[in-house]
């Protein structure tokens, strides 16, 4: 039995059972030859920052339909099929594309990204995107995935040797992170989804990939701020140990 396993064997099973979850499900609207569809969001679904159920991600055809905090499985999913009936109620000829790897796409630059009105914060949203569409390329941006969200009741705190919560709850995702990806032989590609993190994850430099071990650490950006949980000045394998426990901007 490994570190990880000892350590989740002091979570009680009633702790367990008091786990809160939430779904974020992204999706890239499609015209229905499969060509991604460039129209702006639909006004019937509202303003895209500040709805709370239906918003875009990167790009202004990419949905993410975003589900409340929830006791149960059941709940969560019944509520994430309700949001789905209403976006599709709104797309007319249009479609959500169901794969993660995205549809058919246009040139880099023909790629819609997120418009969120002139507000300060609207223009703060667009302008960020732009800067990830610099750093990483639009194309890159369009791989679409499912975020599950969750939160251990707090009667299960403290976890020996975790810590205070929040260095606890990042304790155990990174650690579950790497030991899958060094440890386990990988059962297939798997797309590089996007995660976040309220700090960056401490790696020794013995655990580390040889790319990334003369890099040094620094405190992530703000689990609400990271809108795509790549760390400045951190490769994608530094990038990655962050967990998806909270939302992002």
């Amino acid at each position: 039995m490994n570190k990880f396993q000892e350590r989740l064997r002091t979570l009680s099973p009633a702790g367990l059972k008091g786990i809160r979850r939430g779904i974020e499900k992204e999706s890239l609207r499609v015209r229905p030859e499969g060509s991604l569809a460039l129209t702006s969001h639909p006004l019937a679904l509202g303003s895209a920052l500040t709805h709370p159920h239906i918003t875009t991600d990167f790009s202004e055809s990419q949905l993410e339909l975003i589900t409340g905090v929830h006791a149960g499985v059941e709940s969560c999913l019944e509520e994430l099929t309700r949001i789905h009936q209403v976006a599709y109620r709104a797309l007319g000829d249009e479609m959500m594309w169901c794969a993660s790897m995205p549809c058919g796409l246009p040139a880099d630059d023909v790629i819609p990204i997120g418009r969120y009105g002139r507000s300060n914060v609207g223009r703060m949203k667009t302008v960020y995107r732009t800067g990830l569409s610099h750093r990483y390329g639009r194309r890159m941006q369009m791989i679409s995935g499912i975020h599950y969200n969750f939160s251990l009741p707090d009667s299960v705190w403290p976890i020996p040797d975790f810590g205070e919560p929040n260095e606890a709850y990042f304790a155990l995702t990174t650690w579950r992170t790497m030991a899958r990806r060094y440890s386990t032989p990988s059962p297939g590609p798997i797309h590089p989804t996007r995660r976040s993190a309220s700090a960056t994850a401490t790696i020794t430099a013995s655990s580390r990939p040889a790319c990334c071990r003369s890099r040094t650490s620094s405190t992530a950006r703000s689990a609400r701020n990271a809108s795509s949980g790549r760390a400045s000045g951190r490769c994608t394998h530094c990038a990655s140990a962050a967990s998806s426990t909270s939302r992002y901007a």
